[in-house]
């Protein structure tokens, strides 16, 4: 039964938390409850030494130019640091530079990484492109592959192993201590783009060196920012990652970075909402005579389930589904241009519901092991999930209408 599994209780327990994040210190005359905002290139110094002296800082998120991050940048950092239990953080531009930043800063020309087949296309696409035309080699793995099956991948020469749990698109969920021990059996980094398990994965606790977050998504929660963060937990990480975050002049405005910070402050309660309403909407569509297959990692079906279960503390808004092989790719394809709440849209993490197909949409070296009829993904926002069922209903009469 639905009731039976808990999907907000992370979302709950971590509220307390989001609410008093960045806030500015107590002082006498009084302080806003929110960070101020600070924008600027420039600084200026009282003298040469001074200016020498806050350069030398670069590792400690000082002011120091517009570029290398803003006080509201820094603060933001911070933030994400406690929520991912890491030591540092670096605010990036986007969550596909918060992908590629952490590739070029632990990748070398004649080096090797393995990514898992579920990665985020455009991950895949700079591996392919960008890391390929700078002499790193890139090996797809199967998403749920064995340790004995990675540890025959693995190459003298690997140094990233990166996991993406689960997939945004068919949501695998990844064995994740079982990667950081072959990783580091083999003298490698477990990179991992944590973005669907913010707040309810620990991902340092689980063996992972590197945390990436698409801001975009959860934090912001409003879908009218774009940035990342990438966090570490040693000294040796950060250096690195960060001087080659400021060589690639990566970091984000400080609108977007206030933006985020205002989301994050509410994420816990709409991620409980979202949460449970996603999982009720799991719940009514596994029911339906239409639908072969819920991908959602409460669902025992879903690929590494148990590892949801033994791992997070929680569930998040996106989940797939997977109609019966009867329907046509253009049936879905009806139906999904006859919603009338969920908009037709790429990301999630947002307030608002959103729907987009997955089937011949993504990039596979490891075809399903059993043929499958047209899939779709669905992002659940702050809307009644009653109001979102009954949509789902008459979109799913459009699907049989179609054939």
């Amino acid at each position: 039964m639905t009731s039976a599994i808990n999907v907000a209780g992370g979302w709950d327990k971590l509220s307390s938390t989001l609410t008093r994040l960045a806030r500015p210190e107590a002082a006498p005359e009084g302080v806003p409850v929110n960070m101020p905002m600070t924008r600027g290139s420039t600084v200026l110094f009282p003298t040469l030494e001074d200016m020498r002296r806050q350069g030398q800082k670069r590792f400690d998120h000082a002011y120091i130019y517009g570029a290398m991050g803003t006080p509201v940048q820094h603060e933001l950092e911070k933030a994400i640091a406690v929520i991912e239990g890491g030591t540092d953080c670096q605010v990036v531009s986007s969550g596909l530079a918060a992908c590629t930043t952490p590739l070029l800063a632990f990748l070398n020309a004649g080096e090797h990484c393995l990514l898992p087949d579920s990665v985020y296309n455009p991950t895949r696409r700079f591996a392919d492109s960008v890391l390929k035309r700078f002499g790193v080699e890139t090996t797809y793995y199967p998403p749920c592959a064995s340790a004995e099956e990675l540890n025959r991948l693995m190459q003298p020469n690997t140094r990233v192993l990166f996991s993406e749990s689960p997939g945004s698109h068919t949501f695998e969920v990844q064995d994740v201590p079982m990667l950081a021990g072959v990783a580091h059996a083999h003298g490698a980094r477990l990179i991992m783009d944590n973005t669907w398990g913010f707040g309810i994965f620990a991902p340092f606790a689980h063996g992972v060196d590197v945390s990436i977050q698409a801001l975009t998504k959860y934090p912001s929660g409003h879908s009218d920012v774009v940035a990342g963060a990438v966090t570490v937990a040693k000294q040796e990480d950060w250096h690195l990652l960060r001087d080659t975050a400021i060589q690639l002049g990566q970091l984000a405005g400080p609108d977007d970075c206030w933006l985020t910070l205002r989301g994050l402050h509410t994420m816990g309660v709409r991620l409980a909402h979202q949460a449970r309403a996603a999982l009720q909407i799991a719940q009514w569509l596994k029911d339906r005579p239409e639908v072969a297959r819920v991908l959602h990692p409460a669902f025992p079906e879903c690929p590494g389930h148990l590892f949801w279960k033994r791992d997070f503390t929680g569930a998040g808004s996106l989940f797939g589904f997977i109609l019966k092989d009867t329907f046509s790719q253009n049936a879905m394809e009806a139906m999904i241009n006859g919603l009338k709440l969920f908009g037709i849209g790429a990301s999630w993490g947002g307030y608002e519901s959103l729907v987009l197909p997955t089937s011949k949409s993504i990039t596979r070296n490891f075809p399903p092991a059993e043929a499958e009829g047209p899939s779709m993904r669905l992002q659940i926002g702050l809307e009644n999930p009653d109001d979102l069922i009954a949509d789902l209903e008459q979109g799913l009469a459009l699907l049989k209408a179609h054939g």
